[in-house]
């Protein structure tokens, strides 16, 4: 992913963002998280929304520009199939959404685990 083609997904809102996310998720099969030496995933609480979320990527570049060059943070892939079989109940369990593309602007769509498989199934239905 060339340093332009980060920039104009940087730059797209929160909503737009998302659609990319979904149709390249469907096509690549994985989403990316930021784990930290110990492989614990990155969770982000937020005050002001009452909320706490994990932040996904569907690219490691996206998930490492994220995480601004720290060596505290590495992009670690998690299969699709695993995500729904493994993650969602997980992260539903927990009560835990997920931050979708979150960018530099911070801001970012927020779902709940079974809303986002759901999209995704449908997004994967087109290829």
């Amino acid at each position: 992913m060339s340093n332009q083609d980060l920039a104009e997904l940087l730059a797209m809102d929160g909503e737009e963002r998302y659609d990319f996310f979904l149709s390249h998720v469907a096509e690549e099969r994985e989403i990316w998280i930021l784990v930290n030496a110990d492989n614990q995933f990155l969770k982000i609480s937020s005050d002001e929304d009452d909320v706490e979320y994990l932040p996904v990527w569907s690219a490691s570049e996206l998930a490492k520009d994220y995480a601004g060059g720290t060596d505290d943070l590495s992009p670690l892939s998690i299969s699709l199939p695993d995500f729904f079989r493994k993650w969602v109940p997980g992260l539903t369990k927990d009560g835990l959404e997920v931050g979708v593309f979150p960018g530099q602007d911070k801001t970012l769509w927020i779902t709940e685990p079974d809303e986002l498989k759901r999209d995704l199934q449908d997004a994967m239905s087109d290829f």
